[in-house]
């Protein structure tokens, strides 16, 4: 019955696709192919309504004149002189490269210690796109990083030394220009209107092979990655590989809605996860790097981290979102406002922070200088604080992530009091000593080593104040642990 079900439903799925299936017209009336009629109407009356797909082939003719490939050629240490981390790396890669893990798989035979001093070639590629007539365009920020000459290739061949008019590592946004007249360029859009589902192109030269055309769907909008960035990406399954990086990501009527600019892999190479700046973003970087031939960012002065369940329940909020404060700058713009630790920043002049990867975007998109009003959830209660923003020059907004939330259990700590050579060793003027952890705690993620500064925001100094926090109704608890000089709240379910 299962086959012949399955079988039927293909055979209406068919005669539906073809043509033949279409309302009264169909011409099974009698004996038993008359119950098809029911399994028939019901296929129709279920069907999503279908739309024309786009004309790729006229969004890649009509703009993939006006799509550039970037050759960079630069300057690295001797293979004994590069970073640590990068292993033994065929010339010329650079390890600050966002597909650096990719190339680290083709790693090459070489002395070790043997090139102090010198320097070797390092050679890039990667993509862009003309935004105007007179040789301005847009590309990523690594893509040229540590260039000493840049030269643009064209589609008619023609070939271009091209000045960087400046680039914004933490947008990932650059500006070249060449010396060039009546370019072909581009048709700029928003992402406003770009929706979740919505079909995408992107023009580039993956691996050198210029001008390829890759199509995919947008996954997601505004999705914050944990690495401080300040961009609130667009997540496409476009094929991006290496030499994509820089091209754009066009919507389905043919206009550049993102700049290609990261993979998510635990190969190197595409796995179906790309990430895309928005135009709003670059747009916004572009007009100071023209004008100012630099970008200036804020920033708040705190770390953050994201909320889960059990945090929200500790901190008595009726849904797990906001930014969990984890760690305020002393004197910082944060501190000055009146932030503290454990509380939860809601929202940024109106506009609603979601997840913690929310509020750097918000921040680092404001000017230093900005006065910003920040929704605060403290004490089981709103708060509407005024912060004086300050320079990102030196420091931004910081993500934290905890490794393993709680699952279950009881709390499971033992702990001591810090000597004062122990606190002044760790820089605090409090806490707990953790010596053993084990069950919800140790779950948590919480080891032997970890200083206890307090407990669902509230500072603790001693084993009794832990105790009291203890409560027999509480259903998790909110562990604001320091580790190795980092800080993050950490959330433990009690059962």
């Amino acid at each position: 019955m299962k086959t012949l079900s399955l079988t039927a439903t293909r055979l209406v799925l068919s005669l539906a696709a073809a043509g033949i299936v279409g309302g009264a017209s169909v011409g099974l009336a009698t004996g038993r192919h008359a119950s098809a009629a029911a399994p028939v109407a019901a296929v129709q009356q279920a069907a999503v309504p279908t739309v024309a797909m786009p004309d790729f082939s006229q969004i890649a003719q009509r703009h993939g004149a006006a799509v550039v490939n970037i050759s960079v050629v630069g300057k690295t240490p001797a293979q004994g002189e590069q970073r640590a981390d990068a292993g033994r790396l065929p010339p010329g890669v650079d390890p600050n490269d966002p597909f650096f893990e990719f190339f680290k798989r083709f790693q090459m035979p070489g002395g070790q210690g043997n090139g102090a001093g010198r320097e070797v070639p390092e050679r890039g590629q990667g993509s862009g796109f003309i935004v105007s007539a007179d040789g301005l365009i847009l590309t990523n920020a690594h893509v040229v990083h540590n260039a000493q000459r840049v030269t643009v290739k064209l589609t008619d061949r023609r070939e271009f030394v091209a000045k960087v008019l400046g680039s914004d590592p933490k947008t990932d946004v650059a500006v070249l220009k060449i010396e060039a007249k009546d370019l072909p360029v581009v048709p700029l859009g928003s992402t406003r209107d770009l929706k979740v589902g919505e079909w995408v192109l992107a023009i580039g030269s993956p691996f050198g092979f210029e001008n390829s055309v890759t199509a995919g769907v947008v996954s997601a909008k505004g999705r914050s990655l944990p690495d401080d960035s300040m961009v609130p990406f667009i997540q496409t399954d476009v094929a991006v590989n290496p030499g994509n990086s820089g091209g754009p990501l066009f919507n389905s009527r043919g206009e550049v809605v993102g700049i290609n600019s990261q993979i998510y892999s635990r190969t190197g190479g595409y796995q179906g996860l790309s990430f895309a700046i928005p135009m709003e973003t670059v747009l916004k970087v572009k007009d100071e790097i023209v004008a100012h031939g630099k970008v200036s960012h804020a920033r708040l002065g705190v770390a953050v981290q994201e909320i889960n369940q059990t945090l929200a329940e500790s901190f008595r909020l009726d849904r797990p979102e906001g930014a969990l404060v984890s760690s305020v700058e002393p004197g910082g713009p944060a501190d000055k406002a009146g932030l503290k630790v454990g509380d939860v920043v809601r929202q940024v002049n109106g506009q609603a922070i979601v997840g913690s990867g929310d509020l750097p975007t918000l921040i680092g998109q404001a000017k230093p200088g900005e006065q910003v009003r920040l929704n605060v959830w403290r004490d089981g209660k709103d708060l509407a604080l005024n912060a004086r923003l300050g320079d990102a020059a030196d420091t931004g907004v910081k993500t934290a992530r905890a490794d393993n939330p709680a699952d279950q259990g009881r709390l499971g700590l033992a702990l001591r009091p810090l000597a004062p050579q122990e606190r002044r060793e760790a820089g605090v003027s409090g806490g707990l000593l953790v010596e053993d952890a084990q069950g919800p705690a140790a779950l948590a993620g919480v080891q032997p080593g970890d200083v206890l500064l307090a407990v669902n925001g509230e500072s603790v100094q001693n084993v009794e104040q832990v105790r009291a926090l203890l409560d027999g109704s509480r259903k998790s608890l909110a562990l604001l642990i320091q580790r190795d000089g980092d800080q993050i709240f950490v959330p433990v379910r009690l059962g």
